[in-house]
């Protein structure tokens, strides 16, 4: 499959942008202004670029105990010291929308210059093991929300793995078990997940009813829905009967494939944010997705003709399917690549001020999408700088501010994430603007981007001179508070 120039699907999410006006703090004192303070870490003689306050301008950061300390115009003096003279200093980039959470996920999403990934839209059924898994071992920070795909998984006893394949796909629940799926929902963000998921599109058997009953759960505890619509048969542009649904039963957020109706959809987001209704999306930007084969969506295609088969690509072997393929990977399961949208449609996704950039990203043993290593480095080398389609300000606010503002209603712990400013974690994203490029591939997905030099996470370097760091594990868990069980929320 030949590289498009701008490759990208996107899909859409849940957000509550809260407008929060900062200042960011230049040295308060002749101390770190005269070299006789010493920092852990100082970024030296970078261009900071700070989306909430529009700072844009040559500094040095002095970093302490995994927060940034002081921004100043002066020399600073540092334990190291990283020279960013003609680099971008920005925050981290944060991912609202990761699947892959392990080692090899972890490793790609810092070399794009990421600094927390979260699973949002699918989401776990157990949130204190989930947790508990990562601590201490996690290269960046991660997080993830209470999963009504995963919590019905586990209700219905389905055998499918991320993504349903047997009853929690097919069939419709019972009042007692709608009753427990809500109940271990209602758990699981009392032990502090940051969100609700779920995906109608992958429960194609739940209700209206059930999925009005997960955003009542989701309202009760101020947390936002992050939902992969509900897809009724092929693509019809002017359908919007998914988006609808979520749309009705929420006024909260909403994460979807817009497929033919992006401008449309676009134009019905901006109109209910008129309106008080607390919607925005997100984007990636590639025009071909990835899902698993056994999902809920290929159900009734074993009659299709034959370019419907040639145009999915199964990435673990790099093959286009035939019917016999398609049908034997049915029965073994495993992720396959899907036409997903026109250039036409994502430019306009990417370059609207509703949507933050996140990636949907998944690898396995090196084969994935290459939206997981690349998502960041694209918009920013192709949008940026090689199209125009965006200013850097804008383009990081994307990244960094507006996912951080859709979570820190809930989670307070992301008014320090996003942000270049006095007393915010030392999430820290330094790149060559004028280098910075994608290079990972439909192909070849485990490529690491170009172009970002330095990243830290919580004050530790994981990427120097662009190279992964070994044997560090800064990440920390990214979670809303946990609730006492004896307390009414």
């Amino acid at each position: 499959m030949s590289r498009s120039r701008v490759r990208g699907w996107w899909k859409w999410a849940a957000v509550v942008v809260v407008l929060l006006a900062a200042t960011v703090s230049m040295t308060a004192g002749s101390d770190a202004s005269n070299g006789t303070e010493t920092y852990d870490v100082v970024i030296a003689d970078g261009r900071v670029m700070d989306p909430e306050s529009s700072l844009d301008a040559v500094r040095n950061v002095g970093i302490r105990r995994g927060k940034i300390a002081v921004i100043s115009t002066g020399p600073l003096a540092g334990r190291q010291t990283i020279e960013a003279r003609g680099l971008v200093v920005a925050p981290g980039f944060i991912d609202l929308h990761q699947h892959g959470q392990d080692a090899e996920n972890y490793a790609v999403r810092a070399g794009d210059g990421v600094t927390t990934v979260l699973e949002l839209e699918v989401g776990v059924a157990d949130v204190d093991r989930w947790y508990g898994e990562r601590e201490g071992k996690a290269l960046i920070n991660y997080g993830a929300s209470a999963g009504h795909i995963a919590v019905r998984m586990a209700v219905m006893h389905d055998p499918g793995g991320l993504l349903p394949s047997g009853d929690a796909a097919h069939r419709v629940a019972t009042t007692a078990e709608r009753e427990e799926i809500s109940g271990l929902l209602e758990k699981g963000l009392k032990r502090g997940a940051l969100s609700v998921g779920l995906g109608p599109a992958y429960t194609e058997a739940a209700t209206n009813q059930e999925i009005l009953e997960v955003f009542h759960v989701a309202a009760k505890y101020h947390a936002s829905c992050h939902v992969h619509i509900r897809v009724s048969g092929p693509p019809i542009e002017g359908n919007f009967s998914g988006f609808e649904e979520v749309i009705a039963a929420a006024a909260i957020t909403v994460q979807s494939t817009g497929g033919p109706n992006v401008a449309q959809e676009l134009h019905m987001i901006a109109d209910a944010r008129s309106r008080g209704m607390d919607v925005t999306t997100e984007s990636y930007p590639y025009t071909m997705g990835m899902t698993s084969i056994q999902a809920a969506m290929f159900d009734h295609k074993e009659e299709e003709p034959a370019a419907y088969y040639a145009s999915l690509l199964w990435p673990a072997t790099g093959e286009h399917l035939t019917k016999e393929s398609f049908l034997q990977y049915r029965k073994q399961g495993g992720m396959v690549i899907v036409p997903g949208n026109t250039p036409e449609n994502v430019h306009v996704a990417v370059v609207s001020p509703l949507t933050m950039i996140a990636s949907d990203g998944f690898l396995a043993k090196g084969h994935g999408h290459p939206r997981t290593a690349g998502t960041y480095a694209l918009v920013l080398g192709r949008y940026v700088r090689e199209e125009k389609a965006l200013d850097l300000m804008t383009a990081l606010k994307k990244m960094t501010l507006m996912p951080a503002q859709r979570l820190e209603k809930r989670a307070p712990m992301f008014k320090d994430k996003g942000r270049i400013r006095v007393g915010a974690d030392a999430d820290i994203t330094v790149f060559d603007a004028n280098r910075i490029i994608d290079k990972a591939t439909y192909e070849k997905p485990l490529q690491y981007s170009e172009g970002i030099q330095f990243v830290l996470v919580n004050g530790v370097l994981v990427v120097k001179d662009g190279q992964l760091v070994d044997g560090v594990f800064p990440g920390r868990a990214a979670r809303a508070p946990v609730l006492n069980e004896k307390l009414t929320p």
